[in-house]
């Protein structure tokens, strides 16, 4: 006599288990994508409050703008030829040269001037100095540092059509993350206030100049849109 076969499924008290570890697994990993996000602000916030603080610092120790300092190659003569002498800025009290420009293989004094370079030589004015951590020779000496999302960060004069004087900006920035530093250092606004920023197309790269550049209507979320967001120091 042939016996009977049954067939055996899930039980609802498996399928409840089987849920609930789904949901926490869900909950783990959008609690981890937020606190990745949280990080991101707080690193991009960070370095627009150091950056300018080391700006003043360095104003208030040497009474000159870093990168337009007309005395850094006296300041800091280096050991030449290993170790090159700083170079001195045109003094005007802005920055020549645009936030993102590619930094080159060598930097020389004929290549800093009140029109270029010294968004260059900012960097390497405040490493000197020591206001800013990082290399003080080579070409890392006067390259721009990057955001915790890996664009670059700089420094020119104006931007946004609006923002005048010398500005402070970061690339490349996740929608969510540039309306969260916006609203903690200035007005979450992205066309008004010490603090602007613009959509970033296919056709921008960190080298766009932001002078010439209108800020955004407003800050949309898409999860895709990335801003480069310019504050004034």
């Amino acid at each position: 006599m042939q016996s009977k076969r049954y067939q055996t499924g899930f039980t609802l008290v498996e399928i409840a288990i089987v849920l609930v570890i789904i949901g926490l697994l869900l909950g783990g990993i959008l609690k981890g994508q937020e606190m990745i996000t949280q990080a991101r602000i707080k690193n991009v916030v960070n370095d627009f409050n150091g950056i300018t603080a080391a700006y003043f610092s360095y104003m208030d120790r040497y009474k000159a703008v870093p990168g337009d300092d007309i005395n850094a190659a006296a300041r800091w003569p280096g050991s030449p030829p290993t170790i090159p002498a700083a170079l001195n800025g045109g003094s005007d009290g802005q920055i020549g040269g645009l936030y993102g420009a590619q930094s080159p293989g060598t930097l020389a004094q004929g290549d800093v001037t009140n029109a270029a370079g010294e968004s260059w030589n900012f960097w390497w004015h405040l490493r000197l100095s020591g206001f800013v951590a990082g290399a003080t020779s080579g070409q890392a000496a006067y390259s721009q540092p990057t955001n915790a999302v890996g664009g670059l960060v700089g420094v020119q004069t104006n931007a946004m059509t609006v923002l005048t004087g010398i500005v402070m900006c970061s690339a490349h920035v996740p929608d969510k993350v540039a309306s969260a530093v916006d609203t903690q250092v200035d007005d979450q606004k992205s066309n008004t206030g010490q603090m602007m920023a613009y959509t970033m197309g296919s056709g921008d790269t960190a080298a766009t100049d932001v002078k010439l550049v209108a800020a955004a209507a407003n800050y949309v979320e898409t999860g895709s849109t990335q801003y480069v967001i310019c504050k004034k120091i």
